[in-house]
């Protein structure tokens, strides 16, 4: 194998590029990167990963104080860097079905329809100016990188969507760079994947992939031989290797939800229910929960009995991209009825960031930020009143939580364009400080003790601020919070390992020094 310690640079002096697209989405696009990207980085390439169009909820404050995917803040740490803009140049934020926020380079622009950027009479206006963008930040990662992990968006085969693309192919023809396709053959029908997507692939386009990745395989690798055999005589491409199925992977999601509730090893768990509302946002903030032994994390989508609510000891409502509509919807599942029943019976009610928005009196989008312009009645759980502005607040913080008759370290972000002012005195259990070194106060506790809410996402990744939010929720498992931030890494460890036993790293560096 060549010696990776030696990689060359690019033709002009510049970066060597090597992109990742799938056949479809939730592939193993994401993935793949991240562990190449720590593949490389331990030894000793200076790699960073790229994404030139990314559509999730899932959101990161960067260092440089704007907002990327939340992926590529996982990519990021798997390269050993901190999160940048140029790292995730554009980002869509769908608001609904058809609109989405507009996030280029770090910063909020405006909330489009759907046809403004796909459509075909808005190519011109839009996608050159979005494209400049993209490629000046990846061609400022070039001049500071050896190597650019590139991941594509979707599949390349989505021929709808082919004139005008900026997210795949279109973005491997104008930086010249390999392509290497992954398929998930959890799925089904893997073959017939990677067959397919060529298929609808132009001339030029089918010539820059060098190679295959078959993702998520269980069972006897003997048993696939054959097909893998009679893929690479119908394509002429090499299977470059076959990933084994690997569980309790804790990584950061890109935007897709997990359904099933979580196990706890312990006979009385803490019972956490999270509300799932059609606009969830930075859903990981849920995910320590899932690993946490003495939590039995489930995830509540919709209403098997309307108004009614599995039996549980806290509840969470999570970030919101559309505050307003997500708690109209929440009436009309009932679950207005079914939080009040749950605090009479003594319950505790979490609200984080959307989710605090709504357990206060009034939300105010005067602006129409994320919907129609109007106002909302909150859930009235909390004195304090949220009206929607045009600048975001983008601020990664340290600090402390006072809740529960003691103290805690914590650190997470904030990112909201909702503005929220108190009516009334009451505990503020947040003490932030932001990475520009202002303090504030945040979040606000009820009265009673029940309800709690507060702006900051990440809030369980520390575990001592975990401890300290389960022991006010009322868990009486002694077992500590799992500290996320070292489940995360022993992960990214992992998937290199596993890449570096099943890849061939040969004809991978090869395809790499080939473009």
């Amino acid at each position: 194998m060549p010696d990776p310690f030696s990689l060359p640079p690019g033709p002009d002096g510049r970066a060597l590029t090597l992109m990742v697209q799938g056949t479809a989405s939730d592939a193993g696009k994401t993935t793949l990167v991240a562990g190449l990207g720590r593949l490389f980085a331990r030894r000793g390439i200076r790699v960073a990963p790229f994404k030139p169009q990314n559509m999730a909820l899932n959101s990161a404050v960067t260092v440089d104080g704007g907002e990327i995917g939340r992926s590529q803040a996982l990519q990021a740490a798997a390269c050993l860097l901190a999160p940048q803009i140029d790292f995730n140049p554009l980002l869509l934020k769908p608001e609904s079905d058809t609109r989405a926020q507009v996030i280029l380079q770090g910063r909020a622009l405006s909330s489009v329809e759907a046809s403004e950027l796909f459509g075909p009479d808005s190519l011109n206006k839009n996608k050159a100016r979005l494209f400049a963008a993209i490629l000046d930040s990846y061609r400022r990662l070039c001049t500071q990188h050896q190597l650019v992990l590139v991941e594509g968006a979707g599949s390349p085969a989505e021929i709808n969507l082919r004139q005008g693309d900026i997210a795949n192919m279109g973005f491997a023809e104008e930086v010249d760079c390999p392509v290497i396709l992954v398929a998930d053959i959890d799925k089904g029908g893997v073959f017939a994947q990677l067959v397919g997507t060529l298929a609808l692939l132009s001339e030029s386009e089918r010539a820059r992939i060098k190679g295959f990745v078959i993702n998520r395989f269980r069972g006897d690798l003997r048993l696939l031989q054959d097909g893998l055999t009679m893929l690479e005589r119908l394509t002429g491409k090499p299977v470059l290797g076959v990933l084994p199925y690997l569980t309790e992977l804790r990584l950061d999601a890109e935007d897709a939800i997990m359904r099933t509730a979580s196990q706890s090893l312990e006979s009385e768990p803490l019972r956490v229910l999270a509300l799932v509302p059609p606009r969830i946002s930075n859903h990981t903030d849920l995910e320590p929960l899932r690993a946490h032994p003495g939590v039995e994390l489930t995830l509540v989508h919709s209403n098997e009995e309307p108004g009614r609510l599995p039996p549980a000891d806290l509840i969470i409502l999570p970030g919101s991209k559309a505050v307003r509509a997500d708690l109209a919807w929440l009436r009309r599942q009932g679950w207005d009825q079914a939080l009040a029943r749950h605090l009479r019976y003594g319950g505790k009610v979490l609200g984080i960031c959307g989710g605090y928005q709504m357990l206060g009196q009034r939300i105010r989008d005067p602006l129409g930020l994320e919907g129609e312009a109007g106002e909302s009645r909150g859930l009235g759980y909390l004195p304090l009143e949220t009206e929607l502005k045009d600048h975001k607040q983008l601020r990664n913080v340290t600090g402390t939580l006072q809740l529960a008759g003691g103290r805690a370290q914590l650190r997470g972000y904030e990112i909201h364009c909702g503005e929220s002012r108190l009516l009334a005195p009451g505990e503020r259990p947040f003490e932030l400080v932001s990475a520009e070194g202002g303090s504030a106060a945040d979040g606000l506790l009820s009265d009673d003790g029940q309800v709690l809410g507060t702006y900051l996402h990440g809030l369980f990744d520390h575990p001592e601020a975990c401890d300290r939010l389960l022991a006010w929720a009322g868990i009486q498992s002694g077992r500590q919070a799992p500290d996320w931030d070292a489940l995360r890494e022993r992960s990214l460890e992992r998937l290199a390992d596993t890449l570096e036993q099943h890849l061939n790293l040969e004809l991978l560096l090869a395809s790499i020094q080939q473009g």
